[in-house]
């Protein structure tokens, strides 16, 4: 059924004499235009299939990729270091993954009095403080999470038959990306009369508190029948919950991001579906727009990416 619309990676390591964030593979040829692409992570597959799409889209056009990160996700600070010092290397174009969607601003801002453009990738950046602090971005490059979080909905209130009990997993608080996934998801099982969420807490997309918030609701929630996980590692920490609460095929789990380990566990039955966004797609427009744009062509506000869902039955 398809409803339209990891790699685990070890901590970043600082290398002495590299600038901040920036990793020996980064060091690249001296012929062609450099392209920095600031991501929120590299601890999430799905940061690492947007590197391997933008990795590949450099190598083909020549262009010099520098890929920066910080640890984790929540680290807005370590990414706006990582975008000043990138401003002081005067790369060619900086494509950022907005580890918080007001927080980026000061960063866009002083990229753009530098005279670099900024290509913003897969989480939106907060349309009224860019507006505010007089920052202007290029375009976006991304999927409609309201959508996904649509597509989701849709699929557990039919997968429920429109009766039973929901705990969400959301992201980071504030964060535009968990924010418009949750609305979406909101906007559909709100309208269903059958259908309760019983829990909406925080796990900051991280794995391992996924597992603790969800062990939490199922002692609370034993009736619980499924949880929405607003991305796939709080949902893989979700299902390892459930199995240790000996309710594996009783509680319905969705995720978001339809990563490698995810598809895993919907072929095995112990996750029904995710939402999926095709990252290595963001990562390989992200390149090919910024070299256009930094080439003096003129390119699309917004350059939408598909979003679907994956079950056991979408292949």
């Amino acid at each position: 059924m398809r409803y339209h619309l990891l790699l685990p990676v070890g901590l970043l390591i600082l290398v002495s004499g590299v600038w901040s964030g920036c990793r020996p593979k980064d060091q690249a040829p001296e012929a062609g235009p450099a392209i920095a692409l600031v991501m929120k992570t590299l601890n999430n597959p799905f940061f690492v299939d947007m590197e391997r799409g933008a990795r590949a889209a450099a190598q083909h056009h020549g262009v010099k990729l520098l890929v920066q990160a910080a640890e984790r996700e929540v680290d807005v600070e370590k990414q706006m270091q990582i975008i000043e010092n990138l401003l002081e290397r005067k790369v060619d174009a900086i494509c950022v993954t907005p580890s918080g969607s007001k927080e980026i601003v000061p960063a866009i801002v002083k990229a753009n009095r530098a005279g670099i453009p900024v290509l913003i990738v897969d989480t939106r950046v907060d349309a009224r403080a860019l507006s505010d602090g007089g920052g202007r971005t290029v375009t976006f490059i991304g999927s409609d999470n309201i959508e996904g979080g649509r597509i989701a909905g849709r699929y557990l209130v039919e997968r429920l038959k429109g009766q039973g009990k929901i705990a969400v997993l959301e992201g980071i608080p504030g964060h535009e990306t968990g924010d418009a996934r949750l609305k979406g998801f909101r906007e559909v099982v709100d309208r269903e009369p059958g259908i309760k969420v019983v829990a909406s807490q925080n796990a900051n997309w991280e794995r391992d508190q996924g597992y603790n918030v969800l062990q939490n609701v199922l002692q609370s929630r034993p009736d619980l029948s499924a949880v929405f996980a607003c991305n796939d590692l709080m949902a893989l920490g979700a299902i390892e919950a459930v199995a240790a609460a000996q309710k594996t095929g009783q509680v319905v789990v969705v995720g978001f991001d339809a990563t490698g380990d995810a598809r895993d566990a919907i072929r095995k039955g112990t996750m029904a579906g995710s939402v999926a966004q095709h990252p290595e797609e963001m990562g390989r427009l992200a390149v090919e727009q910024a070299l256009a744009v930094i080439h003096g062509q003129t390119i699309p506000k917004e350059i939408p990416v598909p979003v679907e869902l994956i079950t056991k039955d979408s292949r």
